[in-house]
């Protein structure tokens, strides 16, 4: 499937900003199950300093900063990906013991350990919690294969919590984000990180886009879509998991595929945030987003009002 993809972010200041640097995460990852064939950051007003790189985990970065004063400022991101189905032949039977797994990420002097090491810690939103070490110790009996583990999890925390884009902010902790058992996609995808690496098992934030279809016999609303985000849990040693990551989307409580959009990865979502700056001025701002994916051959069918 190949997908378009845009993602405009517009902040009005209340009073001019003189100065300001940004940092934005938008360009799709490629891979050998995604590939992104086109990408355009066009930064309004004009006269943007651009750089491009990558993080530490392989995601692209784009610095930019505006050294001219600005009320309003405009960023848009329009992207084609090519994403290929996963997960087809996924046997979570056949997976390792989930111990057998933890124990492939325990310290041990002298000796190498798998570059997944690195999600296992606590981060910034997902800190070390007793309480969810507790949540998902039912699924964690003794040899269970650890990919059905991961899978009745995931189902769990879709079940349990309740998606209502009004509970929470970008910056709600993640203990209220489970206690009041309600929360939007990025709450969910920090509950169930923070669930596996509190039982020793290596998983990441996924930052990304999912093709939404619109009901029956009404048109694909632009602006409509938002930006999504789900999990990545490591299963080495799964027929049917390339890369040893295996995704996992609690929110819908389903294992992503064509639909998804991987944008970036890392240990929370301050790694992989679409967009962030510091400024000089501007006192109070109002932001909004709006998000579109589509078919590339959506327009031309009259799919877009």
């Amino acid at each position: 499937m190949i997908l378009h993809l845009q993602h405009l972010t517009r902040t009005a200041y209340a009073v001019p900003v003189a100065q300001a640097e940004h940092l934005a995460c938008l360009r799709p990852l490629s891979d050998a199950h995604q590939q992104c064939l086109q990408h355009e950051l066009v930064v309004s007003p004009p006269g943007a300093h651009l750089r491009d790189g990558k993080d530490a985990y392989g995601n692209h970065r784009c610095w930019f900063s505006l050294g001219r004063p600005h009320s309003e400022l405009q960023v848009l991101a329009r992207s084609l990906v090519r994403v290929h189905a996963r997960f087809e032949e996924l046997d979570a039977a056949a997976s390792p013991p989930w111990e057998t797994v933890r124990e492939a990420l325990r310290y041990r002097a002298g000796q190498p350990q798998p570059a997944a090491v690195a999600f296992v810690q606590p981060s910034v939103r997902v800190p070390r919690s007793a309480e969810l070490a507790a949540y998902a110790r039912p699924f964690l009996a003794s040899g269970r294969p650890v990919a059905q583990a991961l899978l009745a999890l995931m189902h769990q925390v879709h079940q349990d919590f309740a998606f209502d884009a009004s509970s929470t902010q970008v910056h709600t902790p993640l203990a209220q984000a489970f206690a009041q058992r309600r929360g939007v996609c990025q709450d969910f995808a920090h509950i169930l990180l923070a669930a596996l690496r509190a039982n020793g098992l290596s998983a990441r934030y996924v930052s990304g886009y999912l093709l939404t279809q619109p009901p029956q016999g009404q048109a694909r609303l632009q602006g409509a879509d938002a930006s999504h985000a789900w999990v990545q849990a490591w299963c080495p040693g799964t027929p049917g998991v390339a890369g040893e990551w295996l995704d996992l989307d609690p929110t819908n409580a389903v294992v992503p595929s064509a639909n998804h959009v991987r944008v970036a990865v890392g240990r929370d979502y301050d790694d992989v945030a679409p967009l962030r700056g510091v400024v000089h001025g501007g006192g109070s701002h109002a932001l909004s987003v709006a998000v579109d994916v589509y078919p590339a051959d959506a327009q031309a069918q009259g799919l877009l009002t």
